[in-house]
């Protein structure tokens, strides 16, 4: 049976040389970096040029750069302290956020009472960029939550725009960058945005690792508390070989960016051109067939397959030795219909299968020939 891994917008398979950094560091440096002893000054060592060779990357000072556990608790250290610590009383989002954000800025307005406001979008999940204007004159002291690129439709948020308008408005902008990070150059020097959230296992790192980006006296307050580390942001004996093998994937993805990204944008395009011809009638779901308003790693696409035959899609995929998702990984057990998709797509397109297919440098084009011929297989039979 083919095993063919579509699902990378969930996680990706850990380069190579990835593992051989993380193997080496598991074997020779297990001091702790917060021990003055010298197995411990020589993790901190290493930790610490991890750190500025990840800052290097978006144009920021090492000091700016807080490791965490991956993008969720990025996400929540952000936006919890600043309700709780930066006298935020309103919230600006999308319904088509990430959990992550979304539960979190529930949770917030349960807690604090603060308001709770969403930017409109159109019927392919683009945000309407006036009514976010609008949203930012009222008078609160205000943050933005708005994802760089949605993890299930793929749509990319002007980030620059935004980062732009809420500096205009005097408004904190918080970023959900999971799914760039590694993908898209980020200059922070030039996108003026507070804060934004990193996962390792997203751009072929391990899982577990993570980074906060934290502009310079922004007056963030601890997530968790205990000892010193992290500057005290994040209390908690830091995980180097995690740490090692995130800078060792961002730096491989960045070096080799122009070259892979090519190769995943031809994937892309072929596997649109391939559904269309083989499957019409096929719809792509937000604007993630648009290779200028959406990422080049994923599509998400509505089958033309009947309601009844969209319990048994996936599964049908997964015998067939296909992994992908009906939605993103954090929901796909839930049973529930994507929150996304509910908020886009019409009743008729909501009721049919829609799957995301997410790429990487390891899939082929004879990957995609047989994930089609096997959709085809399944709308016939």
């Amino acid at each position: 049976m083919n095993n063919i891994y579509l699902d990378n917008a969930a996680t990706t398979a850990l380069r190579p040389e990835v593992v051989d950094k993380m193997t080496e560091v598991l074997k020779d440096n297990f001091g702790n970096a917060s021990s003055t002893h010298s197995f411990g000054r020589s993790s901190k060592s290493i930790m610490e040029q991890c750190r500025k060779n990840i800052a290097a990357h978006f144009n920021v000072s090492a000091g700016e750069i807080i490791f965490t556990s991956g993008g969720t608790e990025a996400d929540n250290l952000a936006l919890r302290s600043a309700v709780r610590d930066l006298g935020v009383t309103e919230i600006i989002t999308s319904k088509i956020e990430h959990h992550a954000v979304l539960h979190t800025a529930e949770q917030l307005r349960d807690e604090y009472d603060i308001t709770l406001s969403f930017v409109d979008l159109d019927d392919k999940g683009s945000i309407d960029y006036n009514h976010l204007e609008n949203l930012l004159k009222s008078d609160t002291e205000k943050l933005v939550s708005l994802m760089h690129v949605n993890n299930e439709i793929g749509n990319i948020l002007d980030i620059k725009r935004v980062a732009d308008l809420c500096k205009d408005n005097n408004a904190l902008f918080h970023s959900d960058t999971v799914q760039s990070v590694g993908h898209y150059p980020l200059d922070l020097q030039d996108i003026k945005v507070d804060f934004i959230a990193g996962a390792a296992h997203k751009f072929h790192g391990p899982k577990g690792a993570g980074f906060c980006f934290v502009r310079k006296e922004s007056g963030l307050k601890p997530l968790i508390f205990g000892g010193q580390q992290e500057r005290g942001y994040r209390a908690g004996t830091e995980c180097l070989h995690n740490i090692v093998g995130m800078d060792e994937a961002l730096r491989m993805s960045y070096q080799n960016l122009e070259t892979e990204s090519a190769y995943i944008k031809d994937l892309k395009q072929y596997f649109i051109d391939v559904l269309n011809t083989k499957l019409p009638g096929c719809h792509f779901n937000g604007q993630s067939a648009n290779f200028n308003e959406s990422t080049y790693t994923l599509i998400n696409v509505c089958l033309p397959l009947p309601p009844e035959k969209a319990l048994m899609l996936q599964f049908q995929l997964d015998l067939k030795g296909i992994a992908c998702s009906k939605g993103s990984a954090c929901q796909s057990g839930s049973g529930t219909a994507s929150h996304v998709l509910t908020e886009i797509l019409c009743k008729e397109n909501i009721k049919r299968p829609s799957v995301r297919f997410s790429l990487s440098k390891y899939n082929t084009m004879n990957e995609i020939d047989y994930v089609v011929d096997t959709l085809c297989e399944f709308a016939n039979s």
